[in-house]
């Protein structure tokens, strides 16, 4: 049912300088594979080919990365390292990539906003290259995709935080429906923890619907300035419904260098390291 996935991926990186520097985060390799692969193949397997990516200056890298790379086939065509561009090569031939630049960085609501001409007026997927979720059996992404059949509404993905953490997401509070599923009716962008609704954080999936963009044209800018999605999404639950579903799986929080590097341990192990 849902078809499209828009990817944010102009911010800056600035933890991961000056690696960053001239090379987009999305682009830092766990293990053998970049950040922005995984979630485009865990898109792809929920059903949503249609890859969109929010870019900026100084990410071509990202789109040079999904399409082919004549000289480098053309060098390796016949020998053995062939078989390192297969995975690349099935995302390639099953996705399809469209891209618009974001000339500001002014939030995430505002990322997203600029996504709009690339999705039009259909639900869609959005997923931060930050979180890497590794799952067994159904990706995030097809996980809530699934609830999204039922409740043809926002969803978005949530795990309980440490309360000292809570300055680090947006929190959502709500009536548990079952477990793990809440109908939000209170969301803050990263909250004091004495200020916080609740421990459960926002983590980078969601599934929105496209009147969210309506809604993000009228918000007013919140924490740093910026336009947040959060404030949109707590405004689109109290005019009809917003989801929050604690996920089945594993989150590492990429976007920091001790989550990317436990991430890196956990993936060579359980994923790349050969059987003993």
């Amino acid at each position: 049912m849902i078809k499209k996935c828009l990817f944010p991926v102009a911010g800056y990186g600035t933890r991961f300088l000056p690696a960053t520097k001239s090379m987009p985060k999305e682009m830092l390799p766990v293990v053998n594979k970049p950040l922005v692969q995984y979630g485009v193949e865990e898109a792809i397997e929920a059903g949503m080919n249609t890859i969109s990516f929010v870019t900026g200056r100084g990410k071509r890298a990202i789109t040079d990365h999904f399409d082919i790379s004549y000289e480098l086939e053309h060098q390796i065509a016949g020998t053995g390292k062939e078989a390192y561009l297969e995975g690349i090569r099935d995302v390639l031939e099953r996705g399809i990539f469209t891209m618009v630049r974001q000339r500001e960085m002014n939030g995430l609501g505002h990322a997203i906003l600029t996504g709009e001409p690339l999705i039009g007026g259909e639900a869609f997927g959005v997923v931060l290259s930050d979180d890497l979720c590794i799952t067994e059996g159904d990706g995030v992404l097809a996980q809530m995709a699934d609830l999204y059949k039922q409740f043809r509404c926002s969803i978005v993905a949530i795990q309980e935080v440490p309360a000292e953490d809570t300055p680090k997401y947006g929190i959502i509070a709500g009536e548990q429906l079952k477990e793990g599923l809440y109908r939000v009716d209170d969301m803050v962008e990263k909250p004091q923890p004495e200020e916080a609704p609740s421990n459960l954080g926002i983590i980078g999936r969601y599934i929105l619907t496209p009147d969210i963009f309506e809604i993000l044209r009228t918000t007013p800018a919140g924490k740093n300035g910026e336009i947040q999605l959060t404030d949109a999404l707590l405004t689109q639950s109290r005019q009809g419904c917003v989801m929050a579903y604690k996920f089945r799986g594993r989150r590492f929080d990429c976007g920091s260098v001790p989550g990317f590097v436990e991430a890196t341990n956990y993936v060579y192990e359980h994923i790349y390291a050969e059987p003993e």
